[in-house]
């Protein structure tokens, strides 16, 4: 809970110093928020999630599908893909890691800590659910605006050539790293 206060008093001095120059202050704030690696917070009950939710909670809990396909190739991210095994089966992002939802409490030890979780179903009410459950589970969790029906049509032609050549570029630069080390 301080961590989570000290960042948003963090937030609020970015605040004070962006109205006061404008321009630094726009720079800085980008290059700081671009920065900052997710980290995970504190577990916590339903009822105190609840009763903490404010104008901040409600903006980090949502990711637009730009927003995760950046956070994807920058490793910043992991889209879990919480629909039924047969919807898996029928459709659905290869780069996903995909867990129904009802498989979601026994299989928490799936999910790093370090990145940001983002939930995704074909609209948004189960992963609405299950970015809530991560939250109260200390994980930095938001919920994939628009659902992978958004994501889909994001992802056509151009988009998903480029997405995806960016995506196994970095997984290829890393594999190469890997074996250089002794």
């Amino acid at each position: 809970m301080e961590q989570l206060y000290s960042a948003i008093m963090h937030k609020q001095r970015n605040v004070e110093f962006t109205m006061k120059y404008p321009v630094l202050g726009a720079i800085l704030f980008s290059l700081l928020c671009l920065a900052q690696p997710a980290v995970a917070a504190e577990p916590m009950s339903l009822d105190t999630y609840v009763r903490e939710f404010n104008y901040e909670t409600r903006k980090m809990m949502k990711c637009s599908g730009k927003e995760l396909l950046t956070m994807l190739i920058k490793k910043e991210a992991v889209l879990v893909d919480i629909r039924f095994p047969e919807e898996h089966q029928a459709w659905g992002p290869s780069f996903a890691l995909k867990i129904p939802l009802n498989e979601l409490p026994a299989r928490l030890n799936e999910l790093p800590k370090d990145k940001i979780i983002v939930t995704a179903c074909p609209h948004i009410d189960r992963s609405n659910i299950a970015m809530v459950y991560l939250s109260t589970k200390g994980y930095n969790a938001a919920y994939l605006v628009g659902g992978l029906v958004g994501l889909a049509e994001l992802l056509r032609g151009d988009e998903a050539r480029d997405f995806m050549s960016s995506l196994q570029g970095k997984a290829q630069a890393q594999g190469k790293q890997k074996q250089a080390k002794p």
